[in-house]
Formats: structure tokens, C-alpha cells, sequence
């Protein structure tokens, strides 16, 4: 039971790692994308498309690396499709950056359904290649009797993509320049652009780049978790977790995995705790209330680290420089 309940927290820590990993990445640059579980919604519905419209060329014959390209590259192209969107309305119109995610949450959750309804949930039954464990690929019966495959290669691909993409966001914002510009940019708008860095560039880039992250987070809900199904309500309640997850870690992606880690298992442990519905949902409250108090927390004392960047959610005019 208990190496069951960590690889099945390990599977659902997958959603959350997208999720908070794309948000950072975005929040970084100063953009505060309330819009996120929109973009989840927006990036599982172009899996589904990719998915379907791989079906209908492959004839039957599914290649394995082609029935996680097609769903995963039409999943990124949504996504960050959603997330230039966000970007013209907050940078090039200088839009409200809460109102502008929060329409965009809408508008994903709404899409969904409209587009779900003409498509083929079915052909999902397909693309196991997606979900289906790498330790297929020893013997079944070594697999299901050792403890270590289990725990280790008992997940989809895009379970250790995730690792490995929140690995490469961490390096990538401490040890490079391209980074340091970046966090600049969030940090000092005016300065960045005093030194010759490009804000709205950077800020475009980002927020397209973090969009299409947080976007694989839905794919992975609509093949992994629901087997095919596009189910709104449940990806944007990833989302939102995903959201608070940003503020739980103070904007480290490194600390970001075992934060996915703990989420997702308090996520899933009110499923095999033998107690009442009500302490079900309450243990379910449990990453809200903690966000909260790391807000509370970060606020109270004035360190640096740990705290948002200081330009989250301003928009920037240059004239005002």
C-alpha cells in the first residue's frame, strides 16, 4: 500500500511540475499568469487535436514516437499559443495582468468543452506509449516482484521529462546570462532596459516559453489521469494547486519537485486514509492553508529570497523610465 500511494504521488507530482515549473518561469519576468489553468486546458485540448489528427494519418498503424510527438508538439503550439495571447494584452496593450489571466481561464475552461465535443476521446486508448511505464521494457515478472523498478520506472515518459525540464529551468536561471537577464527583467524593468536588455522581448519569450511548459501539465492530466477524457473542471483545479504551488516553493524550481512531490500526495492520500469524508476534504486544504502561511511568512520577514520578483504583475512603460 505505502509503495503504491508514493509511485501514484510520484505519477500526480508529474501535473504539478509542469504546472509550477511553466508559471515560474513566466513570473520570473515579472508576468503574474492567473491564466495558467486556462493554458492547461488550452494545451490537453491541443493533445487531443494532435492525437486525433495523428490517428486519422496513421491508419491504424501507430508508431510509438510519433503517438508522443504529434500529441505533445500540437500540446506545446496551443499552449504557447495561449500564452502570446496573454502577452499582447499585457505587454503590447498594457492590459491588467490579473484580469487578462483570469479571462484567459475562462476562456481555456470554455474552449475545452466546445472543442471536446468534435472530437474523438477514443483514439486515446492508442497513444499508451504516453502513459505506459518504461519498465515494460524488462521482464514482467522482475518488474512486478522488485521494489526498486517499481518505485523508479513504473511512469510514463513524460513523468522524467518533467524532472529534467525543472532541472534545466533552475540551471538555466542561475548559471547563465540569458537567466540573469531574465530575472533582471523582473526584477528591475527600468534598469533591464537602461542596461540594453529588450523587457518586452523578454517578457513575450517567457511567457510564451512558461505557457507552453505549464500546458504539457493538461496533457498529462488527459492521458495519464483521465485516460483520454477533457474534463475542464479537473485540469483547472490542477492548475490553481499549480498556481499556489509557485508562491509554496518562492519561485525555486528546484525546490519545485518536492513540492510537486507533497502536493500531489496530499492530493491523493484522502483516497486511502480511513477517515471520514470531512477530514478527507480537510486534509485536501492542506497546500492552500500552507501557501498562505508562506505568504504570510515571507511578508513578516524582509528577506530577499524567497519573495516574488519585485516587478510581478506591473506592466512596464518605458516612458515612465
Amino acid at each position: 500500500m505505502f509503495l503504491k500511494i508514493v509511485t501514484e504521488s510520484i505519477r500526480y507530482a508529474t501535473i504539478f511540475l509542469f504546472g509550477s515549473a511553466g508559471e515560474t518561469v513566466t513570473e520570473k519576468s515579472g508576468h503574474l499568469n492567473l491564466g495558467t489553468p486556462g493554458v492547461m486546458c488550452i494545451g490537453s485540448m491541443g493533445s487531443m487535436i494532435g492525437a486525433n489528427l495523428y490517428f486519422k494519418m496513421c491508419d491504424g498503424n501507430i508508431n510509438p514516437f510519433l503517438s508522443v510527438f504529434f500529441p505533445l508538439f500540437f500540446c506545446l503550439l496551443f499552449a504557447g499559443l495561449a500564452g502570446a495571447l496573454y502577452s499582447f494584452f499585457a505587454v503590447t496593450l498594457h492590459c491588467n495582468q490579473n484580469v487578462t489571466g483570469l479571462v484567459l481561464t475562462t476562456f481555456g475552461g470554455g474552449l475545452l468543452p466546445f472543442v471536446a465535443s468534435s472530437l474523438d476521446g477514443e483514439t486515446a486508448a492508442g497513444f499508451s506509449a504516453i502513459s505506459k511505464p518504461i519498465a515494460h521494457m524488462f521482464n514482467k515478472s522482475f518488474y512486478e516482484s522488485n521494489w526498486f523498478t517499481q518505485l523508479f520506472f513504473s511512469y510514463g515518459i513524460l513523468v522524467y521529462l518533467g524532472i529534467v525540464v525543472a532541472i534545466l529551468i533552475a540551471v538555466f536561471m542561475r548559471k547563465t546570462k540569458t537567466g540573469l537577464f531574465l530575472r533582471t527583467v523582473g526584477e528591475n524593468p527600468a534598469a533591464a532596459d537602461a542596461a540594453g536588455i529588450n523587457v518586452n522581448k523578454y517578457r513575450y519569450i517567457t511567457t510564451i516559453v512558461g505557457s507552453a511548459i505549464s500546458g504539457v501539465g493538461g496533457m498529462f492530466v488527459t492521458f495519464d489521469c483521465l485516460g483520454g477524457a477533457l474534463d475542464t473542471t479537473t485540469i483547472a483545479e490542477y492548475g490553481w494547486l499549480a498556481v499556489s504551488l509557485v508562491i509554496f516553493t518562492m519561485w525555486n524550481t528546484e525546490i519545485g519537485i518536492a513540492g510537486s512531490f507533497l502536493f500531489a500526495f496530499l492530493y491523493i492520500a484522502p483516497g486511502y486514509a480511513a477517515v471520514p469524508a470531512v477530514g478527507k476534504y480537510l486534509i485536501k486544504t492542506i497546500p492552500y492553508v500552507s501557501t498562505i502561511a508562506i505568504l504570510i511568512l515571507t511578508s513578516i520577514f524582509s528577506k530577499r529570497m524567497g519573495k516574488a520578483p519585485a516587478g510581478l504583475g506591473l506592466s512596464y512603460f518605458r516612458e515612465d523610465r
